[in-house]
């Protein structure tokens, strides 16, 4: 049985779906005015596996992750650009899809815009007032109203004593407390049209906490079963979606908003926090340059999605070399291949997805039957491609990746050519020459494999 980490609950818990056979899922995604960075790409990678796995599980699944189009950083970046809200969004809304195909992540089942749902945010604000969580600020912002909420805090574990208001959480004059958030920004005059809406505060925009309650409820209903998104949106971002969901609930004596609670670990970049300050801010494009967008994503899942994530040159060259070994192991082997379940290391395979999506102990499965490959035991090799597609890695032709150009190394034109060169040569019986273009090649990361067939060649 599928168990998982909750961090509503601190511990690992056996998954039951509200509804059997039945799972929905809600992702905090982007906020589209940048190009998305690594962290983007761990939370898009780590969720896109866990419904892969929830699918291979047999469970139905609806997945929802939204998109952030609209909030303060978004506007200064448009008045910056001196473009509208909307080409600035789009742009990079584009610029994220063809991220995430790279990465090989699948689309989400519905991928909703905040500002198509402002209405449904301006109804739940309504009923936060009526039930007494909401309140207007001297400033005539929306705030809620933190210390009226019993729950509060239940979700990172921080009493109202100890807690502060965070970074993200918005200040505005006039709150009835520190802690309070706002729901309800007040338009100011410098800001474009395109970012007020009318309501019964006046006119303005949602905040950004109130953005996510709405579109899930809207979604996925009042109640489901998973909610997810990286680790730095635990406190204050997703304690406020409990507060604000759980505080518009009709029934209060019943209030549930979500069952599980799933949290990706950061990313560090040579064990320092990331951050354009200190010069360590990478974005997906930046990586893809130099490595290949499968060798990144096979970087992101053999770490455990809970556990900090080391990015440096040092630990995506292994991770290249080591997807490399998994694709010499499948030299030969084509077409596409069907999971054998019943098989020892697809019930091993299994177990560790099983166990909170324990994609280390998952790879180690890997490479026990790329080892069993090697030794000559090539029957395993379907296997092998079948367990690596469940985690969206080895389906390429071994040989397209073996040989896959990086754009700072030689081209496949000029190694074939080498390759050529040196067979003349060793025709030629000139063995002087034909030693010297196979350490060229080696010294560009060139690996000869001579053979009955001739010589091919793969990079390291």
């Amino acid at each position: 049985m599928l168990k998982l980490y909750n961090t509503l609950a601190r511990e690992k818990q056996t998954f039951v779906p509200i509804q059997p056979g039945h799972v929905k899922m809600y992702v905090c995604g982007m906020t589209v005015y940048d190009y998305c960075h690594l962290g983007h790409a761990r939370v898009m990678v780590v969720f896109d596996l866990i419904a892969r796995w929830l699918r291979a599980s047999g469970y139905q699944l609806t997945y929802v992750r939204n998109i952030t189009d609209i909030d303060d950083k978004i506007i200064r970046r448009a008045q910056e650009n001196k473009e509208t809200i909307h080409e600035l969004t789009n742009r990079f809304i584009t610029a994220m899809n063809e991220d995430a195909a790279a990465l090989g992540v699948l689309p989400p089942d519905a991928e909703p815009r905040a500002t198509d749902y402002v209405t449904q945010m301006k109804d739940t604000i309504a009923i936060l007032e009526k039930n007494g969580y909401a309140y207007v600020a001297a400033n005539r912002d929306v705030c809620y109203s933190v210390r009226k909420f019993d729950g509060y805090g239940k979700l990172s574990g921080k009493s109202l004593e100890d807690l502060r208001a965070g970074e993200r959480v918005d200040v505005a004059a006039g709150k009835q407390d520190p802690l309070d958030f706002v729901l309800w920004k007040q338009a100011k005059a410098e800001e474009p049209i395109e970012a007020k809406w009318e309501s019964p505060w006046g006119t303005g925009r949602p905040g950004w906490h109130i953005e996510c309650s709405a579109m899930a409820a809207e979604l996925l209903g009042t109640h489901f079963d998973i909610h997810g998104g990286g680790q730095d949106l635990q406190f204050p971002h997703h304690e406020n979606e409990i507060a604000q969901s759980e505080g518009a609930c009709a029934d209060q004596s019943h209030r549930h908003f979500v069952n599980y609670w799933l949290h990706n670990g950061f990313v560090r970049v040579d064990d320092a926090k990331m951050s354009k300050s200190l010069g360590n801010f990478f974005t997906i494009r930046d990586v893809l340059k130099k490595y290949d967008a499968e060798v990144v994503r096979f970087f992101i899942l053999r770490a455990h999605y809970r556990s900090p994530l080391n990015y440096s040159d040092a630990h995506l060259d292994d991770a290249r070399q080591s997807l490399t070994r998994l694709y010499t192991a499948l030299k030969g082997q084509s077409g596409s291949a069907t999971v054998d379940w019943n098989e020892a290391h697809a019930q091993r395979f299994k177990a560790a997805l099983d166990d909170d999506f324990g994609t280390p102990e998952a790879m180690a499965v890997l490479f026990d039957l790329a080892t069993l490959i090697n030794r000559g035991e090539t029957a395993l090799a379907g296997q092998l491609r079948a367990l690596g597609g469940v985690l969206g890695l080895l389906q390429r032709d071994a040989q397209a990746f073996l040989q896959a150009a990086p754009s700072d190394g030689l081209s496949n034109e000029m190694i074939e050519e080498k390759v050529g060169a040196r067979t003349t040569a060793k025709k030629a019986k000139n063995f002087a020459e034909s030693d010297r273009l196979r350490d060229e090649l080696k010294a560009a990361g060139i690996v000869l494999e001579d053979g009955p067939q001739g010589t091919t060649w793969r990079r390291a």
